[in-house]
């Protein structure tokens, strides 16, 4: 099997990562306890990282390199998801490991950035490839880019890249403004935006479900298909998070970014190869083609919501305006739902429904792909028969695959029922799937960026829920208008009945 498709498994067809060092802005934060440095181990447990490799953690925190090594060890033996800690690994792994304090709106902490750099690189021999990862706030990615440009880091003897995580920008215009930034420093074939939900299994498995199966690709049109729903459903709240989520909402947090590309995966036309540039093409395609809705008509698309008070379990679970944070007249969405259509050949006329939203009944996130019913009922009064077909590809919490359709029940008579074919990722390979940011970090290391976004995509994407934004900003919703626990806003449900449709309940 040819290594040059990059949706093969990284992890179990030996992509080695070349020498290089990733240097970790914001070292001492969450996302790298709990998701860079365990899916770093896990690469190095995996014997991917080459001799050559090293990791530079840069934060505020005075701490000393053991400090560092001790401090994220604990938190990798945590957060470990689905393996063993070797400690033997760990203890190889950990001499790999560099820390160094610094403010990153001081430039003398960028000097002294790349004399550490540079430092590594003689000791670990890393070939001069170095790869920033900014896990910082998302003020910070235009200044932090500067900073590594205004100490010349940004050009070496090796490959320089950057990984920048979501949401990138706010709207539309700071999104191209950051873009703008960025480009001062590094070339956007150098520039990352991470979306950890490409790099889950299942989205990466609907290219492979779609092309490389010849039953279903003919059936992936408008002919065939009723609607698309992509729902993207958290039990829990903003825990802790108010602040944040108060200036963000579900719509720009889940749909602008993950869910969007998640749509454009599922829509988009076959890419000529399986190269980055051409898969990221299609990609790019379909989001322009989604219909940018009218001032009129956001309203008649689109419901938000925001969770009130309710009692789950036995337990009182606060509403999001009782949440740490947040202002008590809070207009913000913390549940989002859209009707999108995609206006070309394939798709004209199919509506695509996306959802996301807090405190919903279960964390659950899945795409819903119904098909259109039999032209005739062949055997008559039969209330089962009008029950669509309907294909189900799970990304969380169990990734897999689902597709339902009629069967004759046991005993006399033509009686149909429905009933599932059920694949899991789990059960069926055996063995453990990787993370998705093991996945997006060796992607990054060897240059791969067939899973990351493109400018022109995120511009898109901004372009489709602009709009939406804009409306509701001049609205005064009667919020809270569904309870902790519950689907969200009837609302929501009014907008699919409004075309002969109804939601799956996961």
């Amino acid at each position: 099997m040819s290594l040059e498709n990059p949706f093969q498994d990284p992890l179990r067809f030996e992509r080695r990562i070349p020498e290089c060092a990733v240097v970790i802005f914001g070292a001492n934060g969450d996302l790298t306890k709990r998701k860079l440095l365990p899916a770093l181990y896990r690469l190095a447990y995996e014997r991917r990282l080459s001799s050559g490799f090293a990791v530079l953690g840069i934060s505020r925190t005075p701490m000393s390199d053991e400090q560092f090594r001790e401090k994220m060890c604990s938190s990798v033996a945590k957060f470990l998801e689905d393996s063993p800690f070797d400690q033997e690994v760990w203890t190889g792994f950990a001499r790999s490991l560099y820390y160094m304090p610094g403010d990153i709106s001081d430039p003398q902490a960028f000097l002294n950035l790349a004399a550490r750099v540079k430092q590594i690189d003689a000791e670990r021999q890393t070939g001069g490839n170095v790869l920033f990862y900014l896990s910082t706030q998302p003020s910070q990615y235009a200044e932090t880019a500067r900073g590594i440009g205004e100490a010349g880091m940004a050009d070496g003897k090796g490959w320089r890249r950057i990984v920048i995580e979501k949401p990138f920008g706010h709207d539309l215009a700071s999104a191209r403004a950051l873009s703008e930034e960025l480009h001062k420093v590094f070339h956007e074939s150098d520039v990352y935006r991470i979306d950890h939900y490409l790099g889950k299994e299942t989205v990466q498995n609907i290219l492979a479900f779609r092309f490389g199966n010849g039953i279903f690709e003919p059936l992936w049109n408008r002919r065939y298909v009723n609607n698309v729903q992509i729902t993207a459903a958290e039990s829990i709240g903003v825990e802790g998070r108010g602040a944040y989520y108060q200036e963000a909402g579900a719509l720009r947090d889940m749909i602008q970014n993950h869910l969007l590309q998640v749509m454009a995966t599922i829509a988009m036309e076959p890419s000529a190869t399986f190269q980055p540039d051409a898969v990221r093409d299609e990609r790019a395609k379909l989001l322009r083609t989604i219909r940018i809705l009218k001032p009129s008509e956001v309203l008649d698309h689109s419901v938000p919501g925001q969770y009130g008070p309710a009692r789950i379990g036995g337990a009182d679970v606060p509403g999001f305006r009782q949440e740490p944070g947040v202002d008590p007249q809070s207009q913000t969405n913390t549940y989002a739902a859209a009707t999108f259509f995609v206006d070309n050949w394939r798709w004209a006329g199919v509506p695509f429904y996306i959802r996301s939203g807090k405190r919903l009944p279960k964390r659950v996130t899945e795409i819903a792909i119904q098909f259109n019913s039999a032209p005739h009922a062949v055997f008559g009064e039969n209330a089962e028969e009008a029950t669509p077909n309907l294909l189900i590809l799970r990304i969380q919490p169990e990734e897999g695959i689902s597709l339902r359709f009629l069967s004759k029940r046991p005993g006399a008579g033509m009686k149909l029922r429905p009933v599932s074919m059920d694949f899991n990722y789990g059960s069926s390979f055996g063995e453990r799937s990787p993370t998705a940011y093991e996945t997006l970090l060796l992607d990054a290391m060897i240059g791969d960026a067939t899973l990351y976004t493109r400018q022109d995509m995120v511009e898109a994407s901004w372009s489709v829920v602009e709009p939406i934004l804009d409306v509701w900003q001049e609205q005064k919703f009667d919020f809270p208008n569904y309870a902790a626990g519950t689907w969200g806003p009837k609302e929501a449900d009014e907008m699919l009945a409004r075309r002969g449709h109804a939601w799956r309940r996961p």
